[in-house]
């Protein structure tokens, strides 16, 4: 996003990549432009700018598989549909499209949920795209701008002077701006900067406050038979967006344990092929696990098959991935200068698929 911003402004870019292709939190999510879970004020008016950056985007890249679907939570009690209730009801509820639907309601906005429900939230300001392949779709149109975009994959940035920045293979980089955007990589090159400036969570003098990394369970089945016309949210959900936080929040039930344990939501997104992403946990304490455990996995998918009201396919896939976010802040990201010439962006958390290209519009600003 910040090449395709740069590019808007009529600037030469070249585009660095450490891995072939992307392959950290960027493809690792469920492609959700996800209006409705945004705090009040700031972060969801970041929000709603990303999302009209996505469609104006997405249209000059249609391959991102950009969709204005909207999206469903589902509530299955009355204490879930009671914070449905007062969320719709709040000053900015028009702003993000919320309406309260009936049973019947969510059945003809989504015929695709058929299970037992009270009823749902729908925001009509959410939208979807397609992670896996956001990436080569957005640089199709900068490549074909002419020699003014180059794609470097494969190289990584390993040394930085005023206005540039070194690869592995010895070449220099110069240029009026670079921008690192290291994700969860707190080493490597960001690392000295983020350590003497005492940006991470947890370092001395940082009071609990700045970057920290956490990490998450997905997975994938094949293709569903049906057809889900909007992404789907439990009311667990409710649980981690700051735009539910109303007075009757404290009096949704407890989750049961494995969810508790895990923070588990259910969050459900089909794929263009058919397929359905199916998410997620939180896990926040480090060292992370290297491997997947299958206890949340289990209760996500029972989730999901029963607001469909059906069996799910076969599990096709299953990952785990990692992000940065800032934390114990009112900030929304973490943007600092490393040197004249270099600033670092990292750290929007869960909104960085949302908030992306609004992000990269304000580093240019």
């Amino acid at each position: 996003m910040h090449a395709i911003m740069a590019r808007r402004r009529g600037l030469a870019v070249t585009h660095l990549e450490r891995e072939p292709e992307g392959r950290g939190a960027s493809v690792r999510n469920f492609g959700l432009v996800w209006v409705s879970g945004r705090r009040a004020g700031a972060e969801l008016a970041l929000a709603l700018r990303a999302r009209e950056l996505w469609e104006s985007i997405a249209a000059d890249a249609p391959g991102t598989g950009f969709r204005p679907h909207g999206s469903l939570t589902i509530a299955t009690s009355e204490a879930e549909l009671a914070v449905m209730r007062e969320a719709a009801e709040l000053p900015d509820a028009k702003q993000r499209e919320f309406e309260v639907l009936d049973p019947a309601g969510v059945r003809e906005v989504n015929p695709g949920l058929q299970g037992e429900f009270l009823g749902g939230l729908w925001c009509r300001a959410d939208a979807i795209v397609e992670p896996r392949a956001a990436l080569p779709a957005l640089r199709a149109p900068l490549a074909s701008s002419g020699p003014r975009y180059e794609w470097l994959p494969g190289h990584e940035a390993v040394d930085l002077v005023a206005n540039g920045v070194r690869d592995q293979f010895g070449q220099w980089h110069k240029g009026d701006l670079v921008v690192l955007c290291t994700g969860a990589n707190f080493t490597g090159i960001a690392g000295p900067h983020l350590a003497a400036t005492g940006a991470l969570a947890g370092a001395p003098g940082s009071g609990g406050a700045g970057l920290r990394r956490v990490r998450l369970q997905m997975l994938q089945t094949r293709p569903f038979p049906g057809r889900l016309t909007t992404s789907v949210a439990d009311g667990d959900s409710m649980r981690y967006y700051p735009a539910y936080d109303v007075p009757s929040l404290p009096s949704l039930p407890a989750q049961p344990a494995v969810a508790a344990e895990n923070r588990a939501q259910l969050l459900l997104v089909q794929r263009l092929d058919g397929s359905l992403t199916i998410g997620d946990t939180h896990e926040y304490d480090e060292p992370f696990r290297f491997d997947v455990d299958e206890d949340p996995y289990d209760h996500l998918l029972a989730r999901a098959s029963a607001l469909l009201g059906t069996a799910l396919p076969r599990v096709q896939r299953r990952w785990a991935g990692v992000y940065s976010e800032v934390t114990g802040t009112s900030a929304l990201y973490h943007r600092s200068a490393v040197m004249p010439g270099v600033v670092l962006v990292t750290g929007p958390g869960g909104r960085g698929m949302t908030c992306s290209p609004a992000i990269a519009e304000e580093t240019f600003q």
